[in-house]
């Protein structure tokens, strides 16, 4: 005996002659098949829905529905199972249509005493090869999907630890990081940009302020307001930031390249490090302005009270077409529902006791 042992798998007889029916399911079923037979379309649906089989051998003249339309249904219906056309109809271009539409095997009738065992084993050895290997697909497909997601949340992870370490020494909290992240992606998907794109910029905005890892802690960290000399020292963290992270191979670092240098750029060209003005400040710069602004805004620090989502709203629409894009201003307040979630939702220690 082969390795291969199909005796035992379930075997459906599509045959409208009483006497074929019965000399098929006699012949398989000495050897050891466990068979079942219909005389017609309908009585084969039942009978597939009630249990499945491993195998069809299906005449092609049936009355009502052929065995070519029986044929696409189990294709279609049951993708599992194979199924062999077992007719009288000696016709090659009927035999090729059938195997175009997924059969297994074509027999004529009559047939040798072996000639039906040998095509019943053969199409069950390649239905069951085709088991194996869509398992081993799907296996592949779910590790890759896995490995997948693995790098993405490890490059996620890594990305926000970046931007934790540019944060260190400044007032700033992991949780500003991550909710000023999901604004700009919500703002993103408002405008209208790719769902991609969104997601790509939710990964690249906590970047924006990585160029501080630049700048001295004396500035940095000073209590109180900055000098005009010390000013101009902070404000290097956009240009120290893109010179970071430009000229990448990676479209994330490119986009975070391009947030970090024009977050602080002002709609109406006062913003600083290159004074660009409405549309010629990248849309996600734009965003990521909005977003890092509401999220000071409305969080509780140390040195100030966390404002209400009105009192920002109404200090920030004061600045639209000044400092903020207007457009995307008002798509930002058009729902706050979301942004209130995440402005409960996501809070860290250090904003806890502060409350």
């Amino acid at each position: 005996m082969s390795a291969f042992d199909p005796t035992g798998e379930p075997i459906l007889v599509i045959d409208d002659e009483e006497p074929v029916r019965r000399g098929i399911c006699r012949q398989l079923e000495r050897v050891g098949y466990d068979v079942r037979a219909a005389g017609d379309a309908v009585e084969a649906h039942t009978m597939l829905l009630e249990r499945p089989v491993a195998l069809v051998l299906c005449d092609i003249d049936l009355p009502g529905r052929s065995g070519l339309d029986i044929l696409e249904d189990i294709g279609r219906e049951h993708p599992g199972t194979a199924v062999v056309m077992v007719t009288g109809v000696d016709d090659t271009d009927v035999a090729q249509v059938a195997l175009d539409r997924g059969a297994y095997g074509y027999v004529i009738k009559p047939f040798e005493r072996n000639e039906l065992r040998i095509n019943v084993v053969n199409a069950l050895r390649r239905r069951a090869l085709e088991l194996e290997n869509h398992a081993y697909r799907t296996d592949l497909e779910r590790l890759v999907f896995e490995r997948t997601d693995e790098l993405r949340r490890s490059r996620e992870e890594l990305i926000q630890r970046l931007a934790y370490a540019a944060d260190y020494k400044d007032s700033e909290t992991a949780s500003h990081i991550e909710r000023m992240a999901l604004y700009s992606e919500i703002l993103a998907r408002r405008a209208g940009l790719p769902a991609s794109r969104c997601e790509l910029l939710r990964l690249a905005a906590p970047m924006h302020d990585i160029g501080k890892i630049g700048i001295p802690d004396e500035v940095l960290c000073k209590p109180g307001l900055y000098d005009d000399e010390e000013r101009a020292i902070m404000q290097r963290h956009c240009e120290i930031g893109h010179a970071i992270l430009a000229e990448s191979d990676s479209d994330l670092v490119r986009l975070a390249a391009v947030v970090a240098l024009g977050h602080h750029e002002w709609f109406d060209g006062s913003g600083y490090p290159n004074k660009l003005a409405g549309e010629s400040i990248p849309i996600e710069a734009r965003i990521v302005a909005i977003a890092d602004v509401f999220d000071a805004l409305t969080t509780k620090r140390r040195y100030k009270t966390a404002m209400t989502m009105d009192e920002a709203r109404a200090l920030m629409t004061g600045e639209s077409g000044t400092h903020f894009d207007p457009q995307l201003l008002e798509l930002f307040f058009s729902e706050t529902a979301e942004l209130e979630e995440i402005r409960g939702s996501v809070v860290d220690d250090d904003e806890l006791q502060l409350a």
